[in-house]
């Protein structure tokens, strides 16, 4: 690939991280075939509309779709450079499931030609990259791989993970750092060379197995000090204590920055990744485990105390604010929120009211319930019970006087103004303080 021409390239899954990817890469003026298994993303893509919430995405996918420069598809095509963004989700066991990747990677061998770069950019466990140049190799004699010959290979395989915070995944595309993992040291310079058209953040090349393990400690490392804060705030509420105030005290030493607690922890990223880590290395990882077992076990803890606000009020209607996995998108994979309200609504049926503003209706789980999805102002009105699970703007934006007479659960710490009502039990602390 000559620096001077720009690539034809490929993205494989169109999803959170790949039709974002594809938008700014085809931005830099690339042409770029996307493909995904599922027919109605791909329709949506070719009107220039998108199928995800994320900030500005809309306008660059509408504009680079009328310029000619991104295109979806079902189908694989050639191109110069690959980039694979599908799932890795993991099993019941927390075993990590790559079947997505070896699936793209299988569809990726039957194009490939000399001189092109395949870059994987799903989290994945370390040594997936290799396993996705064993495939090719085995699929495609014809074409030498890195690490496999001792000649010049014909194609180049690196590894390079997203770090992007929904919501400003557009921004952090072009602007973060990026670990670019290479099979060979001359792999990670081949992608280098690509990552350099559109990323401004400095592009720092290693192996693959580093760059993998690399994003894996990134969101594990978030896991462990989210767990901190939970279990903070499950002590906080056995001593009576406002974490809140606790929390806010104890960052005031320079050296001190404790997260905000919540009601679990979700998404694709630090929900899932710290597993992947424990699964490698199962017996050298207990803090890592632990630390999932504190933020999975935070949502048994929520369910708990919101149960004790609605016995306690046993004719209220109740409205179960949010179901993202965090604030101002419509993402709920691995969401907490929304595991906390269906327990709810299996339990109190059509007495449980969902607000949620990036929804135009409720998941799956929500079915045969009686639980229905409404808006915050009927809420408002209606509901005299308030249980806050997500910090989206719209929930932040209700002033007190509209909120002062009811009775809230606020477990993200938004309406710190709040009265504190009552404690539910001898011990505990007062029901809008704890999380």
């Amino acid at each position: 690939m000559k620096s001077d021409v720009k690539p034809d390239v490929c993205v494989v899954g169109l999803g959170y991280i790949g039709l974002p990817t594809a938008a700014v890469v085809a931005r830099a003026g690339c042409k770029v075939h996307g493909v995904d298994v599922t027919q109605s993303v791909v329709d949506t893509i070719n009107r220039g509309e998108i199928h995800i919430e994320e900030v500005d995405l809309d306008g660059l996918v509408q504009g680079v779709v009328q310029r000619g420069l991104l295109r979806a598809s079902t189908t694989m095509a050639r191109a110069d450079v690959f980039v694979i963004a599908v799932p890795t989700p993991f099993d019941t066991n927390h075993a990590p499931d790559i079947s997505y990747v070896l699936a793209a990677g299988e569809a990726v061998a039957n194009v490939l030609k000399a001189g092109d770069t395949m870059i994987l950019e799903s989290t994945s466990p370390v040594g997936t990259t290799e396993q996705l140049r064993d495939l090719i190799a085995a699929k495609r004699p014809d074409l030498k791989c890195p690490g496999l010959t001792a000649e010049t290979p014909d194609i180049s395989i690196a590894y390079c993970p997203e770090r992007v915070l929904p919501g400003k995944i557009l921004e952090e595309l072009t602007n973060n750092d990026r670990s670019i993992g290479g099979i060979t040291p001359r792999c990670a310079r081949k992608a280098l060379a690509f990552y350099k058209r559109f990323v401004r953040g400095t592009c720092v090349t290693t192996d693959a197995r580093s760059a993998e393990m690399t994003k894996l400690v990134e969101n594990a490392y978030r896991d462990v000090n989210i767990a901190f804060a939970n279990e903070l705030s499950i002590v906080a509420d056995h001593m009576g204590l406002d974490v809140w105030e606790v929390i806010r005290l104890a960052n005031r030493h320079p050296r001190v920055n404790i997260l905000s607690p919540g009601p679990g922890v979700g998404g694709h990223c630090i929900a899932v990744d710290p597993w992947f880590i424990v699964h490698g290395a199962p017996e050298q990882t207990p803090l890592i485990r632990t630390a999932r077992g504190v933020n999975d076990g935070k949502i048994h803890h929520v369910v708990a105390r919101a149960e004790a606000l609605i016995e306690a009020h046993p004719q209220a209607q109740v409205a179960c604010l949010g179901l993202a996995f965090k604030a101002n998108i419509d993402d709920f994979r691995e969401s907490p929120a929304r595991a906390v309200a269906a327990r709810l609504a299996r339990t109190y049926g059509k007495r449980i009211k969902l607000v949620e503003p990036y929804a135009a209706q409720l998941p799956r789980e929500f079915e045969g319930t009686g639980a229905e999805l409404i808006d915050i102002d009927t809420a408002l009105e209606s509901c005299a019970v308030l249980i806050v699970l997500v910090d989206h703007d719209q929930f932040k934006a209700v002033p007190l006087a509209e909120r002062a007479h009811l009775q809230v659960y606020d477990t993200r710490g938004i309406w710190l103004d709040q009265p504190c009502p009552a404690a539910a039990a001898p011990g505990a602390e007062g029901l809008k303080l704890a999380s």
